[in-house]
């Protein structure tokens, strides 16, 4: 797919969606959240693709909306610009059934810091950060923000981050469990290699049930969860790759998933 905004690359069963705004830290104008919500629906069509490298071009992952571009239109609305450009995508990446694995390269500020924590596997590189950056405009947080800080830490931590808008660094995003792996220059294209080929031999079916029951399961009781598992469980068993699995574990042999 041709975008102006984005890189979307396909190299067999990966994708690599890549925010190419680099002149502006990858800022997010009006352009790129709709490019972003066409490349996520794309990916969802191609039932090639199993994983996705979520990623900036440049020194930042993302610096978030781009306010030039915001306060240049004085009678845009905030509610409707959410509804329409942020709470989509973010809506997409929870609900792909697919992990979407970000490769955080460099700051994530604002909606962007909202763009990683809805991935599903963050590997960052030492010199990243991440950084609720709303309060220093008066704002609040957005796109997701709230619910997954609320979700990874303590009330009294998600409160700080959210109210002080300090940034916070890789390793301290790493020892709060916030980011999956924490990297250097040697170790950090190594480490996406080795986590994507992973997921693209997984069997994704399975994969993108687990995205589903770990989202369902921050908002329902202990026996709907139960029933959903079990539910789910039914599904997974009637996959090829369940076949597979299992022929492989008697066979004693490593399994070879296709995804179906």
């Amino acid at each position: 797919m041709e975008f102006k905004t984005l890189k979307y690359t396909k190299t067999d069963s990966v994708l690599t969606i890549t925010l190419n705004r680099p002149e502006v830290y990858n800022a997010i104008n009006d352009e790129m959240s709709f490019e972003l919500q066409d490349a996520f629906s794309n990916s969802l069509k191609d039932e090639s693709i199993r994983v996705i490298i979520f990623t900036g071009n440049g020194k930042a992952f993302c610096s978030g909306q781009d306010l030039k571009e915001f306060v240049s239109d004085e009678k845009r609305s905030f509610i409707e610009s959410i509804n329409k450009r942020y709470n989509p995508l973010i809506r997409q990446m929870r609900e792909l059934p697919k992990p979407i694995i970000c490769k955080l390269n460099g700051i994530a500020a604002g909606a962007g810091c909202s763009l990683a924590l809805a991935c599903d596997f963050i590997i960052a590189h030492n010199d990243a950060s991440l950084v609720e950056a709303f309060i220093s405009i008066g704002l609040v947080p957005d796109s997701g923000s709230s619910f997954f800080l609320k979700r990874l830490l303590s009330s009294n931590l998600a409160f700080e981050i959210a109210s002080l808008g300090e940034k916070i660094s890789a390793s301290r995003a790493y020892e709060l469990g916030i980011i999956n792996r924490l990297c250097n220059d040697e170790n950090f294209e190594n480490t996406v290699e080795e986590i994507v080929n992973y997921y693209k031999n997984a069997p994704t079916k399975s994969i993108g049930l687990i995205k589903k029951m770990l989202n369902k399961s921050g908002t329902t009781d202990f026996e709907t969860q139960l029933d959903y598992e079990a539910f789910c469980q039914e599904i997974a068993g009637n996959t090829e790759d369940f076949k597979e699995g299992v022929s492989a574990f008697l066979e004693k042999r490593k399994p070879i998933f296709k995804g179906i």
